[in-house]
């Protein structure tokens, strides 16, 4: 188990800094309220961040600052509150891992232990349970509070949305607004998750993961947690569509939101694709978080360590494997915007190896064996005509084109120590030389054929590295 910590008062700070927001009950202008806010989160970041010995804020503070986040229309102070949020996460994480003394008995060469340690009554964007007033549970968070899982699920269902929201005549704040929102609460489930995870497999205490945030939300009884994976996936496939949309031009129009000034429309125009772009991450890094919990979780059932009351839950991965079988509409846009090389990697062989003869790729995995070196199983299985056929009978040529070409890029990019490169029938050159003669076995398969532009570039790589070698 790991242990707790409290962090010191600063009562005085705290009074001084929140006078600034007091002050703005009294102010008639809106202009007024958005100058208090902005010298609020200014005082914020000169009390708390430049200071080196400075104290974390006060729960509070953490609070005004997130609702500014939440509720402000203006593009300035929405950036300023999230880079400000993001900022004191990092210098006063909410956990971390503190290396802890050897014992008297332990070896003198042995390893030191690295603790987990959680900070107490600390502040969190997300509540569950009691934690909410009897208001915020009408709304579950969404406009004053932290938010529950219901309402985190809503909003991954809006960011499906945005896409269409943003290519509409009325330039709204909102869309931006919710993905800023979006990527902060990712990237504080990140840092409560990734350090429990590593002293999970450091440790072998199960706990400390179930108590993730993470954990909370894809176990409340509130959500349903399919639907949340399948909701995950539009959103990740919408954003990045409009991502790689050239045509995409935000105009301004007479019938635009009052939120919306003229002289913000331009700055709103430029940062809207780009947070699509990095929200369209964000979605990525969440279902990330989700597998390895998955794999966590599969890792402490073995053990035992697990009980009735972690329940059990469909893998992420079979969720997503299940939604690209039966949607092709989702499967070549979904893999399109995947940039994780390693789970790109495996995902395809996986698709693929629903359709593959089983007498081709032995199903069976050996203790040392990989995603990438099955990857070679599935390239010489489409060297082979007849297996070929068989394969494209039940997904088109197309599609095996394009899949097996983001494959490749998937392979290239994994670090060395990835590859295998020591095999033989999955080192570099005889990956790059299946490539080249599966896609010679697709061209006699169908004579009709037309190689598509990724699928050249795939097979270009592939002829450059073989000629390199």
């Amino acid at each position: 188990m790991g242990t707790t910590r409290r962090r010191g008062g600063n009562g005085g700070m705290e009074e001084n800094t929140m006078a600034i927001l007091d002050t703005s009950c009294f102010s008639k202008s809106t202009q007024h309220i958005a100058d208090d806010r902005l010298s609020f989160l200014e005082a914020v970041r000169s009390g708390f961040l430049v200071p080196e010995n400075a104290p974390a804020p006060t729960n509070k503070i953490y609070k005004e600052i997130f609702q500014i986040l939440k509720v402000e229309n203006s593009l300035y102070l929405i950036m300023s509150s999230y880079q400000l949020l993001l900022e004191l996460d990092k210098r006063f994480p909410q956990v971390y891992l503190s290396t802890a003394k050897k014992s008297e008995s332990s070896s003198p060469s042995s390893l030191p232990c690295n603790e987990l340690v959680v900070v107490e009554e600390a502040w969190s964007p997300f509540a569950f349970g009691t934690e909410f007033s009897p208001n915020e549970k009408e709304d579950h968070g969404k406009t004053s509070g932290s938010l529950d899982a219901t309402a985190f699920h809503d909003l991954i269902k809006d960011l499906a949305e945005v896409a269409d929201e943003a290519t509409t005549e009325a330039l709204d704040i909102k869309p931006l607004r919710n993905m800023l929102l979006f990527q902060y609460l990712v990237s504080f489930l990140e840092g409560d998750f990734v350090i429990r995870n590593l002293a999970f497999t450091e440790n072998s205490d199960w706990v400390t993961l179930r108590e993730s945030l993470l954990n909370m939300i894809l176990v409340s009884r509130k959500i349903t947690y399919k639907t949340l994976i399948k909701d995950c996936l539009s959103a990740m496939c919408q954003l990045s569509q409009f991502s790689m949309d050239s045509s995409n031009v935000l105009t301004p129009s007479d019938t635009e939101s009052p939120e919306v000034t003229e002289k913000s429309h331009t700055a709103l125009a430029i940062a809207l694709p780009e947070v699509i772009k990095h929200t369209c991450v964000s979605v990525q890094k969440f279902l990330s978080m989700i597998i390895e919990l998955d794999s966590s979780k599969k890792a402490a059932d073995m053990e035992g360590w697990t009980t009735r009351a972690d329940g059990v839950r469909t893998p992420a991965m079979e969720i997503i494997m299940d939604e690209l079988t039966y949607d092709k509409n989702i499967l070549l846009p979904f893999f399109q915007a995947l940039d994780k090389p390693k789970l790109k990697l495996d995902m395809i062989v996986q698709y693929f190896q629903k359709y593959i003869p089983k007498t081709s790729v032995s199903t069976r995995r050996s203790n040392d064996s990989t995603n990438n070196s099955i990857f070679g199983g599935v390239l010489k299985c489409f060297s082979n005509e007849n297996n070929t056929k068989s394969i494209i009978k039940k997904i088109n040529t197309e599609v095996a084109q394009l899949l097996l070409a983001h494959a490749f890029q998937a392979f290239i990019s994994l670090p060395c120590q990835d590859s295998t490169e020591s095999k033989e029938d999955n080192s570099l050159p005889e990956i790059c030389k299946n490539m080249i003669s599966a896609f010679n076995c697709l061209k006699k398969t169908d004579e009709h054929i037309v190689i598509p532009p990724f699928g050249k570039e795939a097979l270009f790589t592939a002829a450059v590295m073989l000629s390199g070698v």
